[in-house]
């Protein structure tokens, strides 16, 4: 069971300047052996939001490396582990991940495993309102993504966004 569902969700939470959070889910497509490196697969989902951010009337983000060093270690974790989650090692959230690699207001995240390439990736993310209402956040003007593959080649994905 917890291999199916880890086949089938994809989550997504947005962390709005209000207090609180909202949880999405979303499918994505059949994982895949890695074909290009880690560090191609994260520029590539950071040039390709950044092109959403653009259609949208959003200012493009910068990548941190603060946020990709948090968003590197979540994405580790969950290939290492095989858990597919917003609660990270010893608990942690993606706030105080962030917080943890140095960066102080992290804005949203959006988690995936499973896509072959960032372009599916991002379309998966565009076609769910989460994932959408992350990567559309006018707000955010900083970004972080972590691709890592686990043993078997499946990719797990983390995009932390910051204000």
């Amino acid at each position: 069971m917890r291999s199916f569902i880890r086949r089938i969700a994809v989550a997504a939470i947005l962390a709005p300047a209000a207090v609180g959070a909202a949880s999405m889910i979303a499918s994505p497509a059949e994982a895949a052996r890695a074909k290009v490196s880690e560090e191609v697969l994260q520029t590539e989902v950071n040039r390709l939001t950044n092109i959403e951010r653009t259609k949208h009337g959003c200012p493009a983000v910068t990548v941190n490396a603060q946020l990709t060093q948090a968003a590197r270690g979540h994405s580790g974790w969950m290939a290492q582990t095989g858990t597919f989650s917003h609660t990270g090692s010893g608990g942690s959230t993606f706030t105080t991940r962030a917080q943890a690699a140095g960066y102080a207001s992290a804005s949203g995240e959006n988690v995936a495993f499973g896509y072959r390439d960032a372009a599916q990736l991002v379309n998966g993310w565009m076609g769910s309102p989460g994932h959408r209402a992350n990567i559309v956040n006018c707000r955010s003007t900083t970004v972080g993504v972590g691709a890592v593959y686990a043993v078997d080649g499946t990719a797990y994905y983390t995009q932390i966004f910051g204000y």
